[in-house]
């Protein structure tokens, strides 16, 4: 049986991948958390002491990674995905609980990105300089917003962790997507948290973490086509009356 000309089997072996990066993902998350290394000469013996089964981690990035397999069949963009999805995850899960982003999360994510824009860089210059932009944009973006938030407000309108990973993920995504997810982020933003203090689970004066809005505009960029995205932007800030 096929789906999207793979075999099933593909899928379900992916799954399984999936299910064992988020158990790693959950011991990463934490150590992270904890600011402790990820890996030591005694990670085993410490992994098997602490070890639980996150079912959330687990199940979430298996569904994510047969998605990724369904959308992408075998590109490149596949192996880069399978490789973001779970550092974006743990973004999220850390700034949520934490109000931080580690460093080595976004170094990690930067990496990624510098060696896919070189591979794609061989192919194409124009993709190599669109990756550059992309992390000039994002970082830029949001550096001037954390900068003119503190002249005005006196205090970080965002912190510097919200400007390094968009930098990181500029140069994943590209000039183009990193606005689409800048726009989506800051849209995402506005509605939970009008929602959250709307329903007094917020305070107006209460800090609401910035980077697990940055995740899902990522990967709502990831799963929804560049067009449909678009479209759907223009009905939103043109209130329906964009036209086809």
């Amino acid at each position: 049986m096929y789906i999207n000309e793979i075999h099933i089997l593909y899928y379900f072996f992916i799954g399984l991948l999936g299910l064992g990066v988020g158990q790693l993902l959950d011991w990463a998350t934490k150590r992270m958390s904890d600011h402790k290394p990820i890996w030591s000469k005694d990670f085993l013996k410490v992994y098997s002491k602490n070890v639980k089964l996150n079912y959330k981690f687990m199940y979430l990035t298996a569904i994510v990674y047969i998605i990724l397999l369904f959308i992408f069949n075998w590109q490149l963009d596949l192996i880069k995905y399978l490789l973001v999805t779970p550092l974006l995850i743990s973004a999220f899960a850390i700034d949520y609980k934490e109000q931080i982003i580690p460093n080595r999360l976004t170094l990690t994510l930067f990496e990624i990105g510098l060696v896919f824009a070189f591979i794609e860089g061989t192919a194409s210059l124009s993709l190599l300089l669109d990756k550059l932009l992309g992390l000039a944009i994002g970082g830029g973006i949001f550096l001037i917003i954390t900068l003119i938030g503190g002249l005005i407000a006196g205090k970080e309108a965002m912190g510097f962790g919200d400007v390094k990973l968009m930098g990181a993920l500029g140069i994943i995504f590209g000039a183009y997507n990193i606005v689409i997810i800048s726009i989506l982020s800051f849209l995402l933003a506005a509605i939970i948290s009008i929602i959250l203090i709307a329903s007094k689970k917020k305070k107006t004066n209460e800090y609401i973490p910035f980077g697990p809005f940055i995740v899902i505009a990522c990967f709502l960029v990831i799963f929804i086509p560049e067009n449909l995205m678009l479209i759907a932007l223009l009905k939103i800030f043109t209130l329906g009356t964009y036209k086809l």
